[in-house]
């Protein structure tokens, strides 16, 4: 556990300096702010109990203990609320914005439809823009198994748009 003033300093320190980057791996994986900032607390809470001695790659070390937390938290069911739901309001642009709403609710279905080895590797890369290296050693598998994955992963989304797109016309 951290106790000095200095273990405190550094723990703030970590806390201001990647705070952001663990939010948006949690994110990533939950696609929900509170929840994502529960991951957050949760991460520098482990963080200060077991300290950073010999940590060599503290990014990545953060991205893996954010990861999993995320994933975690992704097995435990939780109740919707209705602060989360977002209600249109009756302006003339309405119709044009719940429209796109719904492409993008489609695309995140899409994406949490895949299989955990194939939407955990794309939602790294592309919505936390991590490199592939960085990807690699947070899911424990190659470089070139992440490549793959997402390649396959963005095929299959690729598809099923498709699909979507044709079949709406």
């Amino acid at each position: 556990m951290l106790e000095s003033a200095d273990d405190l300093a550094s723990l703030e320190s970590l806390v201001r300096q990647y705070s952001r980057f663990v939010f948006k791996v949690a994110y990533g994986v939950l696609r929900n702010a509170h929840d994502a900032e529960d991951v957050v607390q949760e991460v520098f809470l482990r963080v200060h109990r077991s300290g950073t001695g010999g940590i060599k790659d503290i990014k990545a070390w953060l991205a893996t203990l954010s990861f999993r937390v995320a994933i975690d938290r992704v097995r435990k069911p939780h109740p919707v609320e209705l602060a989360d739901m977002d209600f249109a309001d009756d302006s003339a642009d309405a119709e044009h914005r719940t429209i796109q709403g719904q492409l993008v609710l489609q695309v995140h279905r899409l994406i949490a439809a895949l299989p955990y080895d194939l939407r955990y590797p794309l939602v790294l890369s592309a919505i936390e823009e991590m490199d592939s290296g960085t990807i690699a050693q947070i899911l424990g598998i190659s470089e070139a198994a992440v490549r793959g994955r997402i390649f396959r992963a963005r095929a299959v989304l690729k598809e099923k748009l498709a699909s979507l797109t044709n079949r709406d016309r």
